[in-house]
């Protein structure tokens, strides 16, 4: 199962050109139970991709059962009164399709691509797992198991995910973005069956998913199926808990993580502004900028400087996500090359953000990335998974998919001077965290199982 989908700068919605009249191509309604269905034909190829995103992730999860969110995806394979488990998968492999799903800290999304004459077919699974999920004892308690190895396999035996996992949770005192989406182990060992259940009964309502098809099909036949499968469904009422908002930090913090590892690695992030208003939130879209600029293709300044240049580092790369339902980081993070320290890295990366601080960047750089933005929105038309996902991905973030051409327009508007200002605002100790891995020799793997993670 995948877990997370990751949006670099570039992958934007592809959608509208500007001008396109609103009731253009993608078509959108919203059924009586509260499902909203959103469909783009793209006639290229006889397939279609079938998502539905469920509007819950692992920030709803109440503290005691991190990653249920995640453990509930698996039981949806599981099957109901009607679709044996593993039977899922099974039917849509023998259609010529493919499936899986994923979740991230904002939601859980499903998805099949299947030629258009199964579509049908899809939504009646689809919607017979939404309402109808049969989840038991002997089902569940091997999938704990499974979930506890895929934990020990994405994160514990792997020292850079270990890092931004404690990064995340120190950064992050409030606001559940401090938890991992898999889960602590403690908590994942302790899942109860209602867990699931309850999970399952809160939150898989059709007033809180949102249906995504793109590819060779009438929108009105597609919602139409629509209304035959997902119609039925009774609608149920979300009642959202309060999410903690992340106070104001105010000082440096730091973390270290000692774990089986051949090279050390540092990471280096700063709570900055999130895109919440996509035509007047200026410095979310300079700071995606900023983030291209540092590493967003081969010529950027920190892989061009610290490790083909200089050498300090084998890897060096910058991150900047500021379309989520919570808050945002930056993030800077690398890792030595051999006989180099980590605070040497430390001491290249911050000389890169202070170079622009003091000088600013160059045209030449800007309008590479411009030119970049612009070509991976030409790319992404050509898949109808890419626009799927992008449109789940707005729509399921606060956004709209009619946001895109408007986001894709701050983009290509930020000037120079913008990128120098978030540059000279928002990177100054009080704010950063800072979190780096010690590495243990490799042959005490089997001893350092239960990692450690040292707060300051």
């Amino acid at each position: 199962m995948l877990r997370k989908i990751c949006r670099p700068l570039a992958v934007l919605l592809t959608g509208l050109l500007a001008g396109t009249p609103a009731f253009a191509n993608p078509f959108e309604t919203t059924l009586e139970n509260g499902l909203k269905v959103i469909v783009k034909e793209d006639r290229r190829a006889p397939s279609v991709v079938h998502m539905l995103w469920y509007g819950v992730g692992s920030m709803d999860e109440p503290e005691g059962v991190s990653g249920i969110a995640h453990m509930l995806e698996h039981m949806m394979f599981k099957g109901t009164e009607k679709v044996a488990p593993g039977e899922f998968n099974k039917r849509v492999a023998a259609v010529g399709g493919r499936d899986n799903a994923f979740t991230s800290r904002d939601y859980t999304a499903y998805f099949q691509q299947i030629p258009p004459e199964h579509l049908g077919e899809m939504m009646m699974l689809e919607a017979d797992r939404m309402a109808n999920l049969k989840i038991t004892a002997e089902l569940f308690e091997p999938e704990v198991e499974v979930v506890k190895e895929e934990r020990r396999l994405r994160t514990d035996d792997n020292p850079r995910a270990l890092v931004f996992e404690q990064l995340m949770a120190t950064a992050f005192q409030a606001h559940p973005y401090r938890r991992p989406v898999i889960g602590w182990m403690p908590d994942i060992a302790a899942y109860t069956v209602e867990d699931a259940i309850d999970w399952h009964k809160r939150w898989y309502a059709p007033g809180n998913a949102r249906l995504v098809v793109v590819g060779d099909v009438d929108h009105q036949q597609v919602f139409e199926l629509a209304r035959e499968h997902y119609g039925r469904i009774p609608a149920s009422e979300i009642t959202r808990a309060r999410i903690a908002a992340e106070p104001p930090q105010r000082g440096p913090r730091h973390t270290v993580v000692k774990a089986p590892a051949e090279l050390p690695h540092l990471a280096l992030a700063w709570h900055v502004p999130t895109l919440r208003d996509v035509k007047n939130d200026r410095e979310a879209y300079a700071l995606e900028v900023l983030a291209a600029v540092l590493s967003g293709y081969d010529g950027a300044r920190l892989p061009r400087r610290l490790v083909r240049e200089d050498q300090v580092a084998v890897s060096a790369s910058a991150s900047y996500d500021g379309m989520g339902r919570g808050p945002a980081l930056f993030s800077l993070s690398g890792t030595p090359a051999p006989g180099r320290t980590v605070a040497e890295v430390e001491t290249a990366l911050r000389a890169e953000l202070e170079r622009i601080r003091e000088s600013g960047i160059g045209e030449d750089e800007l309008k590479r990335v411009r030119t970049q933005t612009i070509a991976a929105q030409v790319y992404k038309r050509d898949s109808l998974m890419g626009q799927a996902m992008e449109i789940g991905y707005l729509e399921s973030t606060g956004f709209s998919w009619r946001d895109d051409e408007a986001m894709l327009e701050g983009l290509r508007s930020v000037t120079a001077d913008e990128v120098r200002a978030v540059a000279q605002r928002y990177f100054d100790d009080a704010t950063l965290t800072r979190a780096e891995l010690q590495p243990l020799p490799l042959e005490n793997t089997a001893s350092a199982a239960p990692s450690a993670a040292l707060k300051h």
